[in-house]
């Protein structure tokens, strides 16, 4: 029996917005497509905006306040010779890299003219806390309930290191460290520690990090075989986007071009409440496991479930040319393999059949862990703090990091489930419900409870290197 439930019909602006991208992407196809070829410069973008992060991985997440203008500017000359640009080696492995960003009250701390801090977007110039109604940031993941100092408007620069160990890390953190704990007026206000885990998995049990974009005139490829090269401007300034035009970009121009925006969130997992919920809703383990891995849309091996829908293939999540080797439309369009509400398939569409065009809106994404994992069997709460500090990375705050929030991650009405929501990222607040097509009737779940609560939330700007040295030289 189909055990129909939810929320009443959502509202039309899911409806509107994805038409009115559809009908733009559609007037400038030809010139996205007739465009010469482009060869991003990639020396001056910084590391953490293109390069895959390490596997294994140690890293460090720094926030810091500039109490003085001049204290910021020489942090930042102290910073340069630290931060990393370019893809470094080909190995990730090998790879440790240390990146700076800013908030726009960071870059109005560091005395950044006037004109050139209302040239920047709306949605960074506002803030995630100021919009957090608009992208699903309600109930317990609201701003009231974050941890300081996330949208107090004192998160100024935020710096980010990630080596593939402990040791390597630690080098880079005494270079980052020398230079702000040596220069007055400059307070570190929030320290987070993340490490990948030793199972190589989430907090929720399945491997993270798969999924990279092709981007046109970046030297490293997509891990998508069958994904057409996306636009640079989509995540780097200064490029053409998938319009065909250059996005808006700060002023000066060396101010903005090779920068990127990326939006910093921590969110605490409830692992004990999914492995519940799983639990009361299966008949036995292997369900309980397939029923994880339709809401997910991979098994924990990583596996996807388009290319093995009946049971887990570590063989196959191992092999780096195939675990991400796959598309929707022609075997799996109505979701019977990975249902169009599962959560990898909200968060990055491919060429399912949607309301508007997936291309639009495709983000860079570094995931990374945090706190102890829970361990194996235990269904109560042991009080720690447990789960992810992501960055996602785009050059359109609004039509990127927002709308995905917003319109396919906390509604549904772009696959056609008005109401429903990411069975896994969604807001709940155990009233939730997610569709799970099967013959002969399909699936409702019902009473979903939320299993990611957000903890905090920054919108930064990530410059390039030459952007970094003008910050730091202003007034000087």
């Amino acid at each position: 029996m189909d055990r129909v439930g939810g929320r009443g019909p959502a509202g039309c602006r899911a409806v509107q917005a994805e038409t009115d991208v559809e009908a733009q992407a559609s007037m400038n196809t030809a010139a996205s497509s007739s465009a010469a070829s482009v060869r991003v410069e990639i020396d001056d973008v910084q590391s953490a905006a293109l390069r895959p992060r390490p596997v294994p991985y140690e890293g460090k997440f720094i926030f810091l306040r500039v109490d003085d203008r001049h204290a910021g500017r020489s942090l930042l000359r102290r910073l340069l010779p630290v931060t990393s640009g370019g893809l470094l080696s080909v190995d990730p492995s090998q790879d440790v890299w240390v990146a700076v960003a800013l908030t726009h009250q960071g870059l109005r701390a560091l005395g950044v003219p006037q004109e050139s801090l209302d040239s920047f977007p709306l949605a960074f110039r506002e803030g995630m806390a100021a919009r957090a109604d608009l992208i699903g940031d309600v109930g317990e993941s609201a701003p009231a309930h974050w941890e300081p100092p996330f949208g107090t408007g004192e998160v100024h620069i935020a710096l980010s290191a990630l080596s593939p160990d402990a040791a390597r890390l630690e080098r880079a953190l005494e270079r980052a460290r020398t230079a702000y704990q040596d220069t007055p007026g400059i307070t570190v206000i929030w320290q987070q520690d993340v490490r990948q885990l030793p199972t190589g998995r989430t907090t929720f049990g399945f491997r993270d990090g798969i999924s990279y974009p092709n981007i046109e005139g970046v030297p490293l490829p997509g891990s998508n075989p069958q994904e057409v090269p996306i636009k640079a401007g989509e995540f780097i300034l200064g490029y053409p986007d998938e319009t065909g035009n250059l996005p808006p970009m700060p002023s000066p121009d060396v101010l903005g071009r090779n920068g990127t925006y990326v939006a910093v969130r921590k969110a605490h997992t409830n692992v004990a409440a999914w492995r519940r919920y799983l639990r009361a809703n299966s008949s036995g383990a292997e369900e309980e496991a397939l029923l994880a891995a339709k809401m997910v849309g991979r098994w924990p091996s990583g596996a996807p479930l388009a290319l093995s829908p009946e049971h887990d293939d570590p063989e196959l999540a191992a092999d780096p040319h195939r675990v991400n080797n796959f598309l929707y439309r022609e075997n799996d369009d109505r979701g019977f393999r990975c249902p169009a509400g599962a959560h990898i398939r909200r968060i990055n569409p491919r060429d399912a059949t949607i309301i508007g065009d997936a291309r639009m809106h495709r983000l860079i994404r570094r995931g990374t862990t945090y706190g102890p994992p829970l361990p194996e069997g235990v269904l109560e709460d042991d009080g720690a703090d447990r789960g992810l500090v992501g960055a996602f990375i785009g050059a359109h705050l609004e039509r990127q990091f927002e709308f995905i929030k917003a319109e396919w991650v906390n509604d549904g009405n772009f696959i056609g489930y008005p109401g429903e929501k990411d069975p896994v990222a969604g807001h709940h607040d155990g009233t939730g419900s997610a569709t799970i097509p099967e013959k002969p009737v399909r699936r409702r779940l019902q009473n979903l409870p939320s299993f990611v609560v957000i903890r905090g939330g920054e919108y930064c700007f990530l410059p390039g290197l030459r952007a970094l040295r003008w910050l730091a030289e202003l007034g000087e």
